[in-house]
């Protein structure tokens, strides 16, 4: 069949993300962000996430059809973000994308936005093929998640997650606990540039022996933002200047170590020899560095999908649902709301039982 021509539509948190795809051919990649509406409170505030989306998305549908140089009549079908995700924000992107589904008669498809990061990697044209089964690692402001994917389209199985704060919120927090601005991944990066990473131990999140049996590939970065704010008030507390570049580094050192510390054993141990890195965070540098050289060493190769397709966007979402097409899955039912907590195992959500798959385009060209 002719790559199909997917729009999707992406508003899990506070960036409004519209991506046209052709296949696996990227066309347009529209996001606008509320960030700097969020920088006062010091960060995401569900209400005004939603209330930016509603704001937004028009505006950024024309400007990705633009770009892309189609029109809502020549797509073939629409993407959306189901879950996971700030249901409020959420809930602004599925209701746009039934009305436009509806409204143009096209088949509608409800994805997992975290298998959609997985799915941005297939649009880089110069990366070849997505092998299976990989391991991927998703960093993102809101998920922390490891997973080992046999298939893209029907077999994602969850490995570990955060327990607590995502590896994103921890670096916001540690960035304010250092009275630097949100958001805090990239200060907590430039504060870091002139510091020492082995200036202070601070603590690895669940990686002591005793947390292999039920929690090893799971994360948590509470108790290291605790153990960097205790550290902190000490300094304080002694009338002694807190050195800003060692706390950052030394912090960015100890989630860098668990993340890839943790993904490259689960290479290991499920005999995997790839790993995808994907999610907002994959664009500190000390992360890929870190991953890069350790997976080398360990004779595991490493796909990072482009930098701007790895923060949250619709392309990702076009791409998953492209997938699917390609792959026979019906289009989803109107029965589906926004889910905060869709598992990463439900890669489409209410797929309908009684419709069939989009026929190929050659063919209702034809008709």
């Amino acid at each position: 069949m002719d790559a199909p021509l997917v729009l999707g539509i992406e508003t899990s948190c506070d960036e409004t993300g519209i991506g046209i795809v052709r296949g696996r051919q990227l066309l347009s990649n529209t996001i606008a962000s509320s960030m700097d509406e969020h920088a006062r409170y010091g960060g995401v505030v569900p209400e005004v996430a939603a209330r930016a989306h509603l704001e937004a998305l028009q505006p950024s549908i024309d400007a990705a059809l633009a770009e892309a140089g189609v029109t809502l009549d020549e797509i073939d079908a629409v993407a959306v973000t189901s879950g996971p995700g700030l249901a409020g924000a959420l809930m602004v992107g599925v209701g746009a994308a039934k009305g436009l589904a509806v409204a143009l008669d096209k088949p509608l498809y409800a994805v997992n936005h975290l298998v959609g990061h997985i799915a941005a990697d297939i649009l880089d044209a110069d990366a070849g093929e997505l092998e299976y089964p990989t391991v991927a690692l998703l960093v993102s402001g809101g998920h922390t998640s490891l997973l080992l994917v046999r298939d893209l389209t029907s077999d994602v199985e969850l490995l570990g997650e955060t327990m607590d704060d995502a590896a994103g919120e921890a670096f916001d927090k540690v960035a304010r606990l250092l009275k630097l601005p949100y958001p805090g991944g990239p200060e907590i990066d430039r504060a870091a540039a002139s510091g020492d990473p082995t200036a202070i131990r601070f603590p690895r999140g669940l990686s002591r022996a005793s947390d292999m049996a039920s929690h090893r590939y799971d994360f948590s970065f509470s108790g290291l933002k605790t153990a960097v704010a205790r550290w902190v008030e000490q300094h304080e507390a002694a009338g002694q200047p807190v050195p800003v570049a060692d706390v950052a580094a030394s912090f960015r050192e100890a989630v860098v170590d668990v993340l890839v510390t943790k993904a490259l054993d689960a290479c290991e141990r499920y005999g995997v020899p790839r790993l995808l890195l994907g999610g907002g965070v994959i664009a500190n540098k000390r992360l890929r560095d870190v991953a890069l050289e350790r997976a080398a060493a360990a004779g595991v190769s490493v796909r990072i999908p482009p930098l701007r397709l790895c923060t949250d966007n619709g392309a990702m979402i076009a791409a998953l649902a492209a997938e699917l097409i390609t792959s026979g899955r019906r289009p989803s039912t109107l029965a589906f709301g926004a889910d905060s907590t869709l598992p990463v195992t439900e890669i489409q959500v209410a797929e309908d039982p009684d419709a069939t798959a989009p026929a190929p385009l050659t063919a209702r060209a034809a008709s």
